[in-house]
């Protein structure tokens, strides 16, 4: 059964400015040609842009049957230890500053909050997983319900970053 879901899609003003940006570098590259490197232009700088930000914008979260998908990652949600909504500094101190090299990250620029999820450690992952979301509050009420764990023992979800 699935308990959430969410498409990371890229904002609209992204797709505007993206595409105005692209149709005046291909104004800009076919100055002084004829129509077909007119032409060209366009569909590189344009097309490229367009599949660039539908690749980006494809990623989604979901948790469903004991597990969360990230992107193209998996994770059994036995392994989470702690699930934290997270402000907009906790979010920029995870994803900079404070950021550690193996943890597992899905985040994009235009999403400012997120839900950090520390692992129990009993196998081999990584030390944390941040996902950035629209809706941390959703997302980690349903990483909480969904952990076996959580079931068992009625743990509420922590709000904190400490």
């Amino acid at each position: 059964m699935r308990t959430y879901r969410e498409r990371l899609a890229v904002p609209a003003s992204w797709w505007l400015l993206g595409e105005l940006s692209a149709a005046t570098l291909a104004s800009t590259a076919w100055a002084g040609f004829d129509l077909a490197i007119a032409s060209a232009s366009y569909l590189l700088f344009c097309g490229g842009t367009a599949a660039i930000l539908l690749a980006w914008g494809a990623a989604s979260v979901t948790v469903a049957d004991g597990q969360l998908r990230a992107g193209r990652w998996v994770l059994d949600l036995a392994d989470v230890a702690e699930v934290q909504v997270l402000d907009q500094a906790q979010f920029r101190a995870l994803c900079g500053p404070r950021a550690d090299p193996a943890a597992r990250l899905l985040i994009r620029p235009y999403l400012s909050r997120g839900v950090y999820l520390g692992m129990a450690g009993t196998r081999p992952v990584p030390p944390y997983w941040l996902i950035g979301t629209r809706q941390p509050d959703e997302l980690a009420a349903a990483v909480s319900a969904a952990r076996p764990q959580a079931r068992a023992a009625g743990a509420p979800c922590d709000d904190r970053l400490t």
